[in-house]
């Protein structure tokens, strides 16, 4: 499986190394804007081409995916181009802006019989699936409440006025897109649609979320799911039962602490997951459906993140936090 990269930031590191550690994936080449940057990457990372020309990088036919880690705002257009010059795609979370975009881009990828992954930690975690397994001993569900705090390394430049990209309602930013993604991605694995979803954000200077709550009822329990890229704290998921609970001091984007499970007096914990770099497990499970042609499971995770976009849209519209992305489409 060769890749090629679109990005320079540590997420495209750690996306190459886990790719390595599969044994199964070869990174071709790689893109930035600037040829200086593409080329000190390249160097750092031991990638063989470099380019800064984006005609000609979605003109080599050397990869078989693209990986695509730009800003948010941007993976519509890179994800389009790239299906459209006959690559399949693996698009860094969120999928996309809004579930419009999302929509045409898969409808895209189905149409060339090509590939299209989000790269999405959650479905793909070992612990992530026994904890579904695990789930049914828990009883009647009552309460699921989840923390993913995560004080931004570019909060600082915020506050002095800056724009980044994380903070951006141009570049679809924000603690709900960033943080709270992973959060509702692991409760609707769980337990599908919420019959209601409410996002309560605190709004900085631009009207970005830099934190929030997201609320979602379900028949006989409700979820809450928090996410804080202003602040930080001890960081939790907690399942809770008619006949026990499920407990991990783990954010929902990695599980890595695994969880404990207890059913009345007894109590046990789990950990599958020994490996450092999470992005491991996705790779495992892209590169199989690849080399099986396996389009079922591809079209499953694909109805998992319209599911997501979905419930995003409603959640951050509702709450009045609309993406220039949103002026193309009838998302109101």
């Amino acid at each position: 499986m060769k890749i090629a990269t679109v990005g320079t930031n540590f997420i495209v590191a750690g996306f190459i190394e886990a790719a390595r550690q599969t044994g199964k994936a070869e990174i071709v080449s790689c893109y930035s804007r600037r040829q200086e940057s593409a080329d000190a990457f390249a160097a750092a990372q031991g990638i063989p081409r470099t380019f800064s020309d984006r005609d000609a990088f979605l003109k080599d036919e050397s990869p078989d995916f693209i990986y695509v880690a730009a800003p948010n705002s941007l993976h519509f257009r890179w994800t389009r181009d790239a299906l459209d010059a006959g690559r399949n795609v693996i698009c860094e979370k969120p999928f996309m802006s809004n579930e419009a975009e999302l929509r045409e881009i898969v409808d895209c990828a189905r149409e060339r019989g090509l590939f299209l992954f989000e790269a999405l930690t959650v479905p793909h975690l070992p612990n992530y699936r026994l904890i579904r397994e695990k789930l049914p001993l828990l009883g009647p569900m009552r309460l699921a409440q989840l923390n993913f705090s995560q004080y931004s390394s570019r909060y600082g430049a915020y506050l002095r006025g800056e724009d980044p990209n994380v903070f951006s309602l141009a570049f679809s930013g924000g603690a709900l897109m960033d943080l709270n993604y992973y959060n509702l991605n692991f409760i609707t694995g769980l337990f599908g649609s919420p019959g209601s979803i409410r996002y309560f954000p605190n709004r900085g200077k631009n009207s970005i979320d830099t934190s929030g709550v997201l609320i979602m009822e379900y028949e006989g329990f409700v979820c809450t799911a928090a996410a804080c890229k202003d602040s930080v704290s001890p960081n939790f998921l907690q399942i809770q039962g008619e006949k026990g609970y499920l407990h991990s001091a783990s954010t929902s984007s990695n599980l890595r602490d695994g969880f404990t499970l207890r059913v009345g007096d007894s109590e046990e914990s789990f950990n599958l997951q020994h490996h450092p770099n999470v992005l491991y497990y996705e790779l495992l499970d892209f590169e199989e459906i690849f080399a099986a042609g396996d389009r079922s499971r591809c079209d499953t995770l694909l109805e998992a993140g319209l599911r997501s976009a979905r419930l995003a849209d409603r959640a951050r519209l509702d709450a009045g936090i609309r993406f220039g992305a949103d002026s193309a489409y009838d998302t109101r």
